[in-house]
């Protein structure tokens, strides 16, 4: 392995609102049962965003290195690391970045529930925004070698994410699920997910990209920019007219949380993953009951979730789409996210 250096570049918060500073930071030691992780991609998600804004109930480090999903070598490990987990060992840093592996929620494979105040990557702990990371051993998800590190960094945060998110649904092969906000970085990877899983999707955004996107992936389409009924509008693309079968929110704004309840067939589940900003959700209680509607949450993915989104990119099922720029450009994707002209994903080149 080549020699760590003792400093390195990295895009940092000094404070809440900003701006980011791009610069020259010491590079960490890893503890016992932590890897240093040489991170050659990271992707760009927009939690890391609220991270910088701080508009989050969450209070966040300061200052701060952002991002949670890097991609790249093990180039150091502490005395307490297993053996399996080798220098020159490729993984990915993601959102939870340790938990405390005993409380009743990690020993149920809920470790993204820990009760001991997990640290969440770019957010509690200096992120993947920097050369060189820091992540607790157990947690780091393995990348097979053979898997390219640019294009499955996003699968580290968006991929896991939404892959949870079908599985908390339930939805089963020939069902039908929208995803509500397809073509941005999370939406497009549930798109391919809900197909690869054998289900029917109908995608919910705007534009003519991301429509584009969306139905390369064999899914059908509906704008809620034109739509003048898009209750009605979704409702007709499913088998009688009945509604879906479930619905991943994956959405920045409040107003399709509020539009899920009415989409979905009787005893359909709603699942909610996006989290703008102070929004809500409402339902009628009333209908929410004589349709046996179901609202449930979905956090990140355990361990073993990890694995399993991995193993479908791996398998060539997921294609994840995304442009490359330099680390120094980060703030420039930044403003791109704020306009909401991001379609797919961007991922930081740390070699630039």
């Amino acid at each position: 392995m080549a020699q760590v250096p003792t400093e390195q570049m990295a895009q940092v918060v000094e404070a809440i609102g900003g701006p980011l500073v791009y610069k020259k930071i010491p590079v960490a030691q890893p503890g016992p049962d932590e890897v240093l992780v040489q991170i050659k991609y990271s992707g760009v998600c927009h939690t890391d965003l609220h991270a910088m804004m701080g508009d989050w109930p969450i209070p966040t480090k300061m200052p701060l290195v952002g991002g949670h999903e890097g991609a790249g070598v093990v180039v150091a490990r502490g005395a307490l690391v297993p053996p399996d987990l080798a220098l020159g060992d490729h993984v990915g840093v993601k959102w939870l970045n340790g938990s405390c592996l005993a409380c009743t929620y990690c020993q149920a494979a809920d470790e993204p529930l820990c009760s001991n105040n997990p640290t969440l990557s770019g957010y509690t702990v200096d992120g993947t925004f920097q050369q060189y990371c820091i992540a607790k051993a157990a947690h780091v998800a393995r990348i097979p070698k053979e898997c390219d590190l640019e294009a499955v960094a996003p699968i580290l945060c968006a991929g896991i994410t939404v892959y949870k998110g079908l599985k908390e649904s339930g939805a089963k092969a020939g069902q039908s699920v929208v995803v509500a906000g397809a073509g941005g970085g999370l939406g497009s990877l549930a798109c391919q997910y809900a197909r690869a899983m054998g289900l029917r999707v109908i995608g919910v955004d705007t534009g003519a990209d991301k429509q584009a996107l969306v139905q390369s992936y064999g899914c059908d389409f509906v704008d809620f920019m034109t739509s003048k009924d898009l209750v009605a509008d979704v409702k007709a693309l499913t088998p009688g007219g009945l509604g879906a079968h479930a619905a991943l929110l994956v959405a920045v704004e409040e107003k399709p949380f509020q539009q899920a309840t009415q989409y979905v067939r009787s005893r359909g589940v709603v699942v909610c993953i996006g989290l703008p900003a102070d929004a809500h959700f409402k339902a009628p209680v009333f209908d929410t009951v004589l349709r046996m509607i179901q609202i449930r949450g979905s956090y990140v993915g355990n361990r073993l979730d990890s694995a399993e989104a991995i193993e479908f990119f791996r398998l060539g099922l997921i294609k994840v789409p995304f442009k490359t720029v330099g680390l120094s450009e980060l703030p420039t994707v930044y403003d791109l996210m704020r306009a909401g002209k991001i379609t797919g994903r961007y991922v930081l080149d740390m070699s630039r």
